[in-house]
């Protein structure tokens, strides 16, 4: 079965929201595939956080080459619950990671984002614009939270 449309996939400071690195794919790509383009090599973070479908064995190995420790969150095996251990991890790990979901849903409905595009290269100027916006704006945002008052 043919997938049609396009994956925004994003890398945010944790600290502050900003995106940090973002790429755009065609909705057949699974997400695991632009995973280490999305790790910034000038982060000094160690840690990083993402959903299950980034859990794969070539992403673990790419976060043991670079030295970074990582938070992704654990699958539930076929027919099973997660371990008491991992459903634990997972629910700190959400927390966290929660934080990229903010900039979709930021996005989707504050910015009203419907990428309808033929070719790649259109949907990734609209949400690379997208993506420019976002950040003026958080850090418009950040810049009255850090004002002297």
């Amino acid at each position: 079965m043919p997938i049609f449309g396009y994956k925004s996939h994003i890398g945010i400071d944790r600290r502050h929201g900003l995106i940090r690195r973002w790429t755009v794919t065609d909705a057949a790509q699974h997400d695991s595939r632009s995973f280490a383009g999305l790790l910034d090599p000038e982060n000094t973070a160690s840690r990083v956080w993402a959903d299950t479908a980034y859990r794969t064995k070539r992403n673990l190995k790419v976060l043991e080459r670079r030295g970074l420790s990582e938070r992704i969150l654990f699958r539930r095996p076929p027919r099973r619950p997660l371990s008491e251990l991992q459903a634990k991890a997972n629910a700190s790990r959400a927390r966290i990671r929660s934080g990229i979901e903010h900039v979709f849903a930021a996005q989707k409905h504050r910015m009203a984002l419907f990428v309808r595009t033929i070719g790649l290269a259109r949907a990734q100027v609209k949400i690379g614009m997208a993506n420019l916006a976002y950040n003026f704006a958080r850090l418009a945002w950040l810049s009255t939270r850090t004002a002297p008052g």
